[in-house]
């Protein structure tokens, strides 16, 4: 396995070529897929065939994969939902097509929960069965992106691309040991996803290291992160929330002691530390956008849920049930939060170019078990981000004891993307963590 970097970078010097690239990935998915459930529909003679055309664009030859609530033309478009069994996308998101023409070899459609939304509890009631953990198959991937983590990780496709609502692509990145990212929003296109919610929804990348994820996005948006992050950290401004604040529990014991050993490593490189603090915390922005989220995921599967609800998974169903429960008065109070929210966090940046957390409380949990699953998708630092609409990121800093990825998360000012990469690419450099992958 192979990070993107060193693959573009064994291309250009003819070391190697994009169908024996591909190889590698078709063989992993041979392989492990079967194990872990990653990918639903495979497109191998597509892939094939873009694989043996002349290498063109930023990304010519680099095998990805994407979200299955994504549409990409002729592929079944199922959001591993019975509702949608038989529909094929009639053409490809907006996203897929930008990724078409950087020359990215696109392998096929990646497990989702259904409509990429739910509770985070795991029922096995779904077409395809949840994603596994390479690290530990018995583990929880997080979600709704759950094959998204599981494929890179393995090295069945060297990026992936995702949808995050309020963690969906960085929770999986989290658990797989991935870097997960959302760009602030706009950056990214939305049009032909099939929407979890009118309001917080962003794609966002999951790929290797943090530099192969902002190759994808210099790629995609024109950015300029990996010469960003080739500056290092010295001077950047980092606040840190060590707690979590009420509302939610002390986090595990080696994510805590991972935190603090990194920022010993960002001090040493240069990197300005020191403590802040949210305007609310963390756990009043998960009960905001609990309400918003709900209330819009059930606004927009209306009719699914007033005529086939004995069709959906139990999860999806319980969101919408309590989504359409949701008095207006309360979705109207959660939005001026969300709005007074994003407005007090404004003051940080005059402090902080970013802010770091813990992402997760948790480790990945054993899958199927209750209330750990739901635990690990909702007592998280992920949501402010969310809330008011800030970059971030989540990436590796560790492993357990028992051999899981350990993880944390970094927020910037909108339009901040630079310093998210400076301090992740920088510390990426300055650990050994990528050089370990699960067996």
């Amino acid at each position: 396995m192979t990070s993107l970097a060193d693959a573009l970078a064994a291309m250009e010097a003819g070391r190697l070529t994009p169908a024996a690239l591909l190889d590698r990935c078709l063989d992993a998915i041979g392989r492990r897929n079967g194990e872990l459930h990653a990918v639903l529909h495979l497109d191998e003679a597509a892939a094939r065939q873009a694989s043996s055309m002349p290498r063109r664009g930023a990304l010519g030859g680099i095998p990805w994969g994407i979200k299955d609530t994504f549409d990409v033309a002729g592929l079944p478009a199922t959001a591993n939902s019975r509702l949608r069994a038989g529909r094929i996308a009639p053409a490809d998101a907006a996203l897929v097509g930008r990724l078409r023409r950087t020359g990215a070899v696109l392998l096929g459609k990646l497990a989702t929960w259904e409509f990429g939304t739910g509770t985070g509890a795991e029922h096995f009631d779904l077409p395809a069965p949840p994603a596994r953990n390479p690290w530990d198959t018995t583990r929880f991937t997080g979600g709704s992106s759950t094959g998204a983590g599981v494929a890179v990780a393995t090295g069945m496709a060297l990026f992936a691309i995702g949808s995050d609502t309020t963690g969906s692509v960085r929770l999986p990145a989290a658990a797989t040991g991935c870097c997960g990212v959302v760009m602030t929003p706009g950056r990214l296109p939305l049009d032909g996803a099939l929407p979890n919610t009118f309001s917080m929804d962003r794609p966002g990348p999951i790929a290797w290291t943090a530099e192969d994820v902002a190759i994808v996005m210099d790629a995609v948006c024109g950015t300029s992160l990996r010469l960003a992050g080739a500056a290092g950290v010295a001077g950047l401004r980092v606040g840190v929330l060590r707690d979590p604040g009420p509302g939610f529990p002390a986090p595990d014991g080696e994510l805590a002691t991972a935190l603090e050993d990194g920022l010993a490593i960002l001090s040493r490189l240069g990197a300005r530390i020191r403590d802040a603090a949210l305007p609310w915390p963390a756990a009043m922005c998960l009960d905001a956008a609990r309400l918003i989220g709900a209330a819009e995921s059930a606004a927009i599967h209306e009719r699914e849920l007033r005529e086939s609800p004995d069709v959906m998974g139990a999860a999806l169903r319980d969101k919408l049930l309590a989504g359409s429960g949701v008095r207006a008065v309360d979705y109207l109070a959660a939005q001026r939060f969300r709005r007074a929210f994003t407005d007090a966090v404004e003051a940080l940046w005059e402090e902080h170019d970013v802010i770091l957390s813990l992402g997760a409380l948790h480790l990945p949990p054993l899958l199927g078990v209750e209330p750990e699953s739901t635990a690990y998708t909702s007592e998280t630092m992920l949501t402010p981000a969310s809330l008011a609409g800030l970059p971030a990121l989540v990436q590796c800093n560790g492993f357990s004891g028992g051999g899981l990825p350990l993880h944390w998360h970094a927020m910037a000012r909108a339009g901040g993307e630079a310093a998210l990469f400076r301090l992740a690419m920088a510390y990426e450099a300055a650990t050994p963590w990528r050089e370990r992958r699960p067996a």
